[in-house]
């Protein structure tokens, strides 16, 4: 989609959550059920909409970690998280059809997270803001592009990126996967942080170099070079399948999107209105 506008692309669930977890559960509706998130998850897109009046956004959810490809491949990714309530569920539910009255594009699926979807759109564009507070999406800042922690109120460009994290975002995946993200429960080479997996990407550019040449690890002239190489010949194999994990998918089927906004569906708000008081 050729536009001389950015898109914004919203990692939608971080902000369910946050209020999930930041509003009170005494709001409830009519039938005793909690409404927390979704007001709290309303007001954050009120707000965004309001301050930046984007023409061009679409939310993406995360929908079903236990379907998702990456738990397929590594079952202990992000085992550390307790699946949500069912009365979360319900209100993740009432979020999207709030963006569809709204007339906004949105969209979850049961195998990709929201990030690949995220990563999937931001292909389709010549320049996006991805607001999140995930790292994660870093890796896909452009030149022209802005990774926007709205929280924070933080902007990262390129080379803000690269100030914050040691490296350039097409580095990023590649760092996640040596120093891990205890985050996403992806543990990473023991012994290598994200200081020492970016001094080794600046070396080395990417991963595949690096394990092509890992017998150059031990010649680098930082204290512990020899340990470092030591443990990146042990854990090679583990190394790889974490990279997998902490990569983006780009090319989801069925996912072209027009980005614009559509007329509000006043009727269907009217009923969301009602099922929430």
């Amino acid at each position: 989609m050729r536009t001389p506008e950015p898109v914004w692309l919203v990692d939608a669930s971080i902000y369910v959550f946050r209020a999930w977890f930041t509003w009170p559960d005494s709001h409830k509706n009519s039938q005793g059920q909690a409404i927390n998130a979704v007001l709290g998850f309303m007001d954050f897109v009120d707000e965004l909409l309001r301050q930046e009046q984007p023409a061009l956004i679409a939310f993406a959810f995360d929908e079903s970690l236990e379907s998702a490809h990456r738990k397929v491949l590594y079952p202990d990714y992000k085992a550390n998280r307790e699946s949500a309530p069912e009365s979360l569920r319900y209100q993740f539910v009432l979020c999207r059809r709030y963006l569809r009255a709204l007339g906004i594009k949105e969209a979850a699926s049961q195998y990709y997270e929201a990030d690949d979807i995220i990563a999937t759109w931001a292909q389709q564009v010549d320049r996006f803001v991805v607001v999140s507070a995930d790292k994660d999406l870093a890796q896909l800042v452009g030149e022209q592009d802005i990774w926007y922690d709205y929280a924070r109120q933080n902007r990262l460009n390129r080379k803000a990126v690269y100030k914050k994290f040691g490296v350039y975002p097409e580095q990023i995946a590649d760092q996640l996967a040596l120093a891990g993200d205890k985050a996403d429960n992806i543990p990473g080479v023991p012994g290598i942080g994200m200081a020492t997996a970016a001094k080794l990407l600046r070396y080395f550019g990417n991963l595949d170099q690096m394990l092509a040449s890992l017998h150059q690890v031990g010649k680098m002239k930082f204290r512990g070079a020899a340990r470092i190489e030591a443990l990146l010949r042990e854990y090679q194999q583990h190394i790889l399948v974490y990279r997998q994990l902490t990569g983006l998918v780009r090319d989801i089927d069925g996912l072209a999107c027009d980005f614009g906004r559509q007329e509000p569906d006043e009727n269907e708000m009217q009923r969301l209105m009602k099922e929430i008081a």
